[in-house]
């Protein structure tokens, strides 16, 4: 147990540590010059050459990268991730306040994609060659090809713009203080961020659930329940269902980082106030510290989900924890 958690541990170490230096990096060649980005055009062009170098110097400018790197790793292990240059606050006061939304925004689509996924890929199995089977695979194909901020973009124009059953965008009604908002707003209000970010996320679960599905139907084991008079649904239920289960569980937290990525459109498709929206603000206005803070944010995140997937495989199935070979027929 202590060598299981030892090599994690390390592993999150050295993964931290790439993904700042990555982010560090990228951000030093990226021609945006943070200064100009978050003065403005017009305060930009009217400002005088040392008023320039002053605020360059102030955001780091001209200071090397790996000094710039070693003195905001030293405040980091000490616990200061540092101050956004757009948002003007600690870069943890502005992850605090986004990331409940996100988390929130990730859980539902999480658990929803999921479950429609996992029942969906059961039942087209269940008919498979028949018109339920030819509807899901071709619905999971065109959604599989469809990018989530474009799917967005037709849901806020028919659901929102034309049938007006969900608001534009944002986490809370416009004009109302933060203590008359209600549960219910909220929920109005991540609704069809959710549902997008979901329908996107059926189609890997669904054509993956399909494939094992059809497995378990062909067994020997499913062929003898049957034998014993036991119907296709109810043998499934009975002998197959933690065969379909343990691969459903892996791709499913596997899957936490694409729907991190996909929540980074979708926020901004809506203008949801969520950790995907403010990583694009950092990118495009060159805020290191809170691009990396962000991003070191996600990577706990996608580690995280791979982290509960194999322990999860291993607690559902003893011979993946002891290091024996597992076989289709088994």
């Amino acid at each position: 147990m202590s060598r299981f958690v030892a090599g994690n541990l390390a592993r999150f170490a050295l993964l931290m540590v790439a993904v700042s230096v990555l982010v560090f990096v990228l951000v030093s060649v990226s021609p945006i010059d943070p200064v100009q980005a978050n003065v403005g055009q017009a305060a930009y062009a009217s400002m005088s050459p040392e008023k320039k170098a002053e605020l360059a110097r102030v955001w780091g400018g001209g200071i090397p990268l790996w000094e710039r790197y070693a003195a905001w790793a030293s405040a980091f292990v000490q616990g200061d991730w540092g101050t956004s240059l757009r948002f003007n606050a600690p870069v943890l006061d502005v992850i605090a306040q986004r990331a409940g939304n996100t988390l929130l925004l990730m859980a539902v689509a999480w658990a929803v994609s999921g479950a429609v996924g996992f029942a969906l890929g059961v039942l087209a199995a269940m008919r498979r060659g028949g018109v339920v089977d030819r509807l899901v695979k071709g619905y999971c194909y065109v959604l599989a090809s469809t990018p989530s901020f474009w799917l967005g973009l037709v849901f806020l124009v028919v659901f929102s713009v034309r049938l007006g059953w969900f608001p534009l965008g944002f986490s809370m009604p416009i004009g109302v203080s933060a203590a008359d908002v209600t549960f219910a707003d909220l929920l109005h209000h991540l609704a069809l961020p959710a549902i997008t970010l979901s329908v996107t996320g059926v189609a890997n679960i669904a054509l993956h659930t399909r494939e094992k599905a059809i497995d378990v139907l062909e067994s020997d084991y499913m062929r003898f329940a049957r034998l014993r008079g036991a119907s296709e649904g109810r043998a499934l239920r009975s002998h197959g269902l933690r065969n379909l289960v343990l691969p459903a569980i892996t791709l499913q937290f596997a899957s936490v980082a694409e729907i991190f990525g996909g929540s980074v459109l979708v926020e901004q498709v809506f203008s949801y106030p969520g950790l995907g929206q403010a990583a694009v603000v950092a990118a495009t206005g060159g805020d290191v510290a809170l691009l990396v803070g962000i991003s070191l944010v996600s990577a706990l995140l996608v580690f995280g989900g791979n982290l509960i997937a194999n322990i999860l495989y291993g607690v559902v199935d003893p011979r993946i924890r002891r290091g024996e070979g597992v076989t289709a027929d088994a």
